[in-house]
C-alpha cells in the first residue's frame, strides 16, 4: 500500500506521542519535500524535527512535476505541502492520502483521492488493536491541549465509536 501524508496528521500524532501509529498501520509513509521542510525547519520545534528525522518509516520523496504543484497552489489556494502531497498521490498512484485541512480535503474529494484524517487514523488504530479506548482518548486530549485544531464534534464521534462517552 502506498500512503502519502501532508504535514498536519504527522504533527498531530507527533504531539500526542503516537507517531509510531503510522509505522504500525502502514509500514512506510511517503512525504513530499515541502512537508519534510515544514516538519524539520522550524527553529521552535527542534526536538520534534529530530523525531521526524529519526523516523525511518517516513520516506521523503520529490514530486516530478513542480509546475503542476505551482498551478494547483495558485488555483486552489493550498500551501506547498498540501499541493505536493496531492501531486505525489497522483504521480505515485498512491492508495491513500493523510490530510486534515478542510480546503485540501475538498480538493482531494474533487480529484477522487482516497484520504483519511488524524481522527480517522485514531479510529483505525483502535480497530487494528494498536490503541485501547483510553489511549485514543488520551491522544485526543493531548492534541487538543497542545493546540491541534480538531473539531470537537469529530472528537465526540471518535469517542462514541470506541465506546466512550462524548466529552466535548
Amino acid at each position: 500500500m502506498i500512503v502519502v501524508s501532508d504535514t498536519t496528521p504527522i504533527i498531530s500524532l507527533l504531539k500526542a506521542n503516537c507517531l509510531e501509529l503510522l509505522k504500525n498501520l502502514y509500514g512506510q509513509v511517503l512525504i513530499p519535500e515541502s512537508v519534510y521542510r515544514e516538519l524539520t525547519e522550524n527553529s521552535a520545534y527542534v526536538k520534534e524535527a529530530e523525531i521526524v528525522r529519526a523516523a525511518d518509516f517516513l520516506q521523503v520523496a520529490a514530486i516530478e512535476n513542480k509546475k503542476s504543484m505551482h498551478v494547483l497552489m495558485c488555483v486552489s489556494g493550498l500551501d506547498a505541502g498540501e499541493s505536493e502531497a496531492l501531486i505525489m498521490y497522483d504521480e505515485r498512484k498512491a492508495d491513500l492520502l493523510l490530510m486534515d485541512e478542510h480546503k485540501g480535503r475538498i480538493v482531494a474529494k474533487k480529484r477522487n483521492v482516497r484520504f483519511i484524517g488524524t481522527a480517522g487514523l485514531l479510529m483505525l488504530a483502535y480497530d487494528k488493536g494498536f490503541l485501547k479506548p483510553e489511549g485514543v482518548k488520551e491522544c485526543l486530549k493531548i492534541m487538543l491541549d497542545s493546540g491541534i485544531r480538531l473539531d470537537k464534534k469529530i472528537c465526540n464521534t471518535v469517542l462514541k465509536y470506541i465506546g466512550l462517552e462524548a466529552m466535548y
